[in-house]
């Protein structure tokens, strides 16, 4: 047995553990569990455990339903709200078939995969996401629980403790935090994660979400990471930072360089932007995700890149006085109901393509692009990200890259899927259309 699993099973001795839960995620990035005893947990470290994958969105269908749950002990932690009466542990799960294959459905081989065809390459990925979120009152109605703006000081002692509170279960879990603040709608947050490889970045994009919400409603309130929730107020992002190592240099890094970009890093952002179009359902999942995705609300709709400009859709800040090797990517279109697995994995899959293609990098975009003409952004050659989820599913349907990217099993079900979603979205009479025809039609 591998050490990292004699630890776990030793911690769960010397703690007192009662229960393991094992974690895993559909397709579209809902967390799935199901929990074991200490007593299970050394056949489940050698073997695995068998659970029913027909009932998981987007895993097997009903005639090859069984899977394996194997569970990765790297990613063994105690879960904080549980309490000390009977603790629990938990760690994430690579899903196989029963000869040991990975099973295409998981989202989490389908990273895995990517970073290591990156790796064959020499390059180990980064990323450091920017986690928006909005508290409410309630999940039925979204009332915000502060009228706050960006940066503000809340006095109010709620807000304060919820976020104090998430940032200590967050380190509690071994998820470091750079920033935490107010941001720009009533009720609207924002933590920073510190920035990790991308597999490790995923999985703590999952507890992440778990944990603001198990927090608020802990604290008598609602966290949502629901895109656009509010009309008229701004969209919650996951603006992700994204960096590539090799030989554990920064690869795109070259202080000599008018944009401290080297020639990799230029490629890489050539690819972001050749293929920003195709992998935009992947990034934006729902059809609330382009509710966000509207001039008026700082949210990237074009694309294009620049250093300091946040109209665009890749930004490169500006590094530190001092730190000129550390320059990285802003990626600022995805959002935080996307499934961080699948994201990572096509944003590497087109910055990657960018650099085995020798991708050139186009012109900084150094005007407001929200303020250009259409002339004017025609003539520059930016292009517009899609503007509903249908129009993004029917870009991703004919890219060979993110075809490529996901795997075949999980590219086709996803589409089906949000084809399903879209179509249940337009058949629906909104209260806009009742307000504006009913009386005058």
């Amino acid at each position: 047995m591998e050490p990292q699993a004699e630890y776990v099973l030793r911690t769960v001795e010397e703690r007192g553990v009662r229960f393991v839960r094992l974690w895993f995620t559909d397709v579209l990035g809902s967390l799935k569990s199901f929990a074991i005893t200490p007593a299970e947990l050394e056949t489940a470290l050698e073997e695995g455990m068998t659970f029913d994958g027909s009932a998981i969105e987007g895993y097997s269908r009903i005639q090859e339903s069984d899977v394996l749950a194997v569970p990765d002990a790297n990613t063994f932690e105690i879960v904080p709200w549980r309490g000390s009466d009977a603790p629990t542990a938990r760690m994430f799960c690579d899903i196989q078939h029963f000869n040991g294959d990975p099973f295409p459905g998981d989202p989490r081989h389908v990273l895995r995969r990517n970073l290591v065809a990156a790796r064959e390459k020499g390059y180990t990925f980064f990323v450091g996401p920017e986690m928006e979120f909005y508290y409410f009152h309630s999940s039925d109605f979204p009332e915000p629980v502060d009228n706050a703006g960006f940066f503000d000081l809340t006095h109010t002692d709620m807000v304060s403790e919820l976020r104090r509170h998430t940032i200590t279960m967050l380190e509690h879990m071994g998820i470091p935090v750079e920033y935490s603040f107010h941001e720009n709608g009533p009720g609207q947050h924002e933590i920073d994660l510190r920035y990790k490889d991308a597999l490790s970045m995923a999985d703590d994009i999952m507890t992440f979400r778990l944990i603001v919400k198990q927090v608020a409603s802990d604290g008598g309130v609602y966290a949502t990471f629901m895109p656009k929730p509010i009309q008229g107020a701004f969209g919650s992002g996951m603006h992700c930072h994204l960096s590539l190592e090799k030989d554990g240099v920064n690869a795109f890094a070259d202080p000599s360089d008018e944009f401290g970009l080297s020639q990799t890093g230029k490629h890489f952002i050539a690819g972001l932007l050749r293929h920003a179009r195709e992998i935009t359902a992947v990034t934006n999942q729902t059809v609330n995700s382009y509710k966000r995705l509207i001039l008026g609300y700082e949210a990237p709709t074009y694309v294009s890149w620049a250093r300091n400009n946040e109209s665009a859709l890749v930004r490169v800040p500006p590094a530190k006085r001092g730190r000129e090797d550390s320059t990285r990517i802003e990626f600022r279109s995805p959002d935080p109901a996307c499934n961080p697995y699948l994201a990572f994995s096509v944003m590497l899959a087109a910055g990657m393509k960018g650099i085995e293609e020798g991708y050139e990098l186009p012109p900084e975009a150094t005007r407001n692009i929200w303020e250009m003409s259409d002339e004017a952004r025609e003539a520059a050659g930016i292009g517009s990200l899609p503007q509903s989820l249908d129009e993004a599913v029917t870009i991703m349907e004919g890219s060979e890259l993110v075809k490529e990217a996901l795997g075949e099993h999980v590219f086709e079900y996803f589409i089906r899927n949000k084809r399903d979603e879209w179509n249940s979205y337009r058949q629906q009479v909104t209260q806009f259309e009742l307000d504006r025809y009913l009386s005058s039609i």
